[in-house]
């Protein structure tokens, strides 16, 4: 029965990348309780204890194969921090077109893989929407999803002219980039970005970049929604508004984000956080890392001195994530989250009650294409051919770093400490670390957790399918969560 008191454990799920479990307690047809669980421990930050400093290069970004370049990123601007050097302009110019071009094809593969698929499902028949839904993106037979996968394939040849490959390049480096494009180079990329945001203006969103980048009220969004039919995004928001998405999975009214893309001292979004509505900068000496409810050993530290050692046991808590805070309070990271710290007058639009929801954070991921797209260009066309890519870099014996950067799914961060030429402690907070962490000692939620509350549970359903959607509003990546 609807009203009945129950226990579930919801999971494993399809489509995130690698192993996700969450129990929920339901009552009255709703869930009064969530524990995220990330049941898998890979152990990464053990694997580089002892290693040469430079070797993180190689091993970190085999974490994970969706986001190996903020991977690498975060590894570069830890070593850069370490040895003092910075890229010449043409470096971080080459550093962030590599770094978007990952990110945007992140967002892409999201919204028409691993998100839109739940609206193909058969309990969504009848609605008025559910037969484009499932034309466009029944899971393998959608026509999208094809279609931009086949888009997301020829983005990704800028993987090939400036990173040499993909996954796992080694062309970002502490200094800038090994691989130095000439004139004719720059010619091909604008032309792949080209062809790419002609794609997006037809088939995602039926307009131009510039005016879905520009959109900047609740209004000014339902007055694009309703000017046409064209594009997948106002096909979602037809979808949300149906079946109250802004209302469904509130996480907490905070946001953080470490900054993204850095040019000449700045960034394209800036790192900072907003809390109850007020922005102020970011200080990363108030991150711990809480391990009451892991499956860890040692107490609650900075990360700079945190420890990744896995209780074999399993005596206490009920994940191998570890409980990062920010001042001992939860954030939300992610798309929406930056547009939130940067100031873009949508973005707090889109919250209810300062929170976040799985409208809101879908429509961000869906903007953060269109400015991040068109930010493509401009860098590509401020690349000079012919000057320097990279500056050389030397590594102290002893030293403590930290590295910073924004992966599609959110704040990454990477602390490092060298002793005698070797890597002494190398820690790493990823995005799903953030939003999908257990419990603390005093109780607090994560964000995720905290996001389920509330949502609806179907007679008969083991994994409620309003679940789904919360989850997948925030992406996780459970194998960066747990190295």
């Amino acid at each position: 029965m609807n009203g009945e008191s129950r226990r579930i454990i919801a999971g494993p799920f399809n489509r995130v990348e690698g192993d996700l479990e969450i129990r929920l307690d339901i009552d009255g047809g709703k869930v009064t309780r969530a524990e995220a669980n990330s049941p898998l421990f890979r152990g990464f930050e053990r694997i580089l204890e002892g290693k040469d400093p430079r070797d993180a290069m190689t091993i970190v970004p085999r974490i994970c194969g969706i986001c190996s370049v903020s991977q690498s990123v975060a590894v570069a601007r830890t070593l850069a921090a370490a040895s003092g050097v910075r890229p010449p302009p043409n470096g971080e110019l080459a550093q962030a077109v590599i770094h978007a071009a990952e990110n945007i094809a992140d967002h892409l593969t999201h919204f028409h893989v691993f998100f839109m698929a739940d609206f193909a499902r058969p309990v969504y028949e009848g609605r008025i929407w559910h037969e484009a839904a499932v034309r466009h993106f029944k899971a393998e037979r959608g026509e999208a999803v094809k279609a931009a996968i086949q888009a997301r394939a020829e983005l990704l040849h800028i993987m090939g002219l400036l990173a040499g490959k993909w996954p796992h390049t080694l062309s970002v480096q502490p200094g800038g980039t090994t691989r130095a494009p000439d004139a004719r180079d720059r010619i091909r990329l604008l032309a792949i970005v080209r062809r790419f945001r002609q794609w997006l203006e037809q088939n995602l969103f039926g307009d131009s970049l510039d005016n879905v980048a520009a959109l900047g009220s609740l209004g000014d969004l339902d007055v694009w929604h309703r000017a046409g039919d064209a594009g997948f995004l106002r096909l979602f928001l037809t979808i949300a508004d149906d079946l109250g998405l802004a209302e469904m999975g509130k996480g907490p009214p905070r946001f953080m984000s470490f900054g993204a893309y850095p040019r000449d001292g700045a960034h394209l979004l800036a790192p900072g956080i907003v809390e109850e509505g007020r922005r102020r900068p970011l200080d990363t000496a108030a991150i711990t890392e809480d391990l009451s409810h892991s499956w860890m050993l040692g107490d609650t530290a900075h990360p700079s001195r945190g420890l990744t050692v896995p209780d074999e046991e399993m005596a206490a808590g009920y994940s191998w994530c570890k409980a990062p805070r920010l001042s001992g309070q939860t954030m939300e990271v992610g798309a929406l989250a930056r547009l939130v710290v940067e100031g873009r007058p949508l973005a707090p639009a889109l919250l209810m009650g300062g929170r976040g929801n799985v409208r809101a954070r879908v429509v961000a991921r869906l903007v953060e294409i269109a400015i991040s797209t068109l930010a493509l260009e401009e860098w590509i066309r401020a690349m000079v051919p012919g000057e320097p890519f990279i500056t050389p870099f030397e590594l102290p014996d002893t030293v403590e770093a930290e590295g910073l950067t924004e992966a599609a799914r959110g704040s990454l961060g990477h602390w490092l400490r060298i002793e005698k030429g070797r890597i002494a402690s190398y820690q790493i907070i990823a995005p799903t670390t953030w939003n999908f962490s257990p419990r603390d000692q005093s109780g607090q939620p994560g964000p995720v957790e905290e996001a389920l509350m509330g949502a609806p549970v179907l007679p008969g359903e083991t994994t409620p399918v309003s679940v789904q959607h919360v989850v997948r509003s925030f992406d996780p990546c459970m194998v960066c969560t747990v190295h």
